[in-house]
């Protein structure tokens, strides 16, 4: 039988490309959406595809059981690629929208990744899988407009460091994954929540905003990311962590990964300076 993998955000972008990757490279994979139209569409593409929403407890563990079933009891791999942005100062986030946002980038992809755990320490002798965490360049520097992002990201790297370190005793491999720039539709999908909770014409911030966060928001315009890789980049990394016999702890895709490394060593001071012109 196939080895296994849950992934979750396979909607489009990163998640989508690593479903489609991953299967034609022999693993079974489910991919899962938050809506039903879009496990549609990927069926329709033959993919296993059903939904789980990070956002609620239930749809969590119906979807992972789902996943189970089609297992056969059995799950090899996770693949936490689920996450939302909502830009906007940090000054004017409100505390709705960093719940928000923490609901899904941080406690249900917690949920899914302790479920998963249960299932792999009863395989092998000394259990067995595989979990990969979805960071992201922002999840090494934080960056003006990002801070909701940041702040889940940073957690997440914190979370993930210490739960790797407590695996080691068992066969369970506990992997980060660091996209840097992707294309994909991380900026559209924003917009709501950037639009519900973001009073940016209330702000002190107003003209930043109109010169600068709101043009890139609604046409893409801004800086061109000089370090952008395709879709496929990230897949290839998702592979070496899951086939290797010893996987890194972390799989930096992108220069700008593999830079901002680098800019997270320097002073304090000379990191502001250069972050706050990114």
């Amino acid at each position: 039988m196939a080895k296994t993998i849950l992934i979750t955000g396979c909607s489009s972008g990163i998640g989508y490309d690593a479903a489609h990757g991953l299967t034609k490279a022999g693993w079974k994979v489910f991919a899962t959406c938050r809506s039903e139209e879009d496990c549609a569409r990927l069926r329709s593409e033959g993919l296993t595809s059903f939904q789980l929403d990070l956002s609620d407890p239930a749809s969590i563990e119906a979807g992972f059981n789902e996943a189970l079933a089609r297992g056969r009891g059995r799950l090899d791999a996770v693949y936490n690629n689920a996450a939302f942005a909502c830009p906007g100062a940090v000054e004017d986030l409100p505390p709705g929208a960093l719940r928000e946002i923490f609901e899904t980038n941080l406690f249900g992809l917690h949920d899914l990744t302790t479920r998963a755990i249960k299932v792999m320490r009863a395989q092998g002798a000394n259990g067995e899988g595989r979990i990969l965490q979805c960071s992201s360049v922002l999840g090494i520097v934080g960056i003006r407009w990002r801070g909701a992002y940041v702040a889940t990201k940073f957690a997440l790297e914190g979370l993930t460091d210490v739960l790797r370190r407590e695996m080691r005793d068992t066969g369970i491999r506990i992997v980060t994954i660091n996209p840097g720039p992707i294309p994909t539709k991380i900026r559209v999908n924003s917009i709501p929540h950037f639009e519900r909770w973001i009073d940016w014409k209330n702000s002190a911030r107003r003209e930043q905003y109109e010169s600068a966060l709101l043009k890139r928001l609604y046409d893409g315009s801004g800086k061109p990311d000089a370090f952008q890789l395709p879709p496929s980049a990230v897949t290839a990394a998702i592979l070496k962590a899951l086939e290797a016999p010893n996987p890194r702890s972390h799989y930096y895709v992108t220069g700008a990964t593999h830079l901002s490394a680098l800019i997270r060593r320097l002073p304090l001071r000379l990191q502001d300076w250069i972050l706050s012109r990114a």
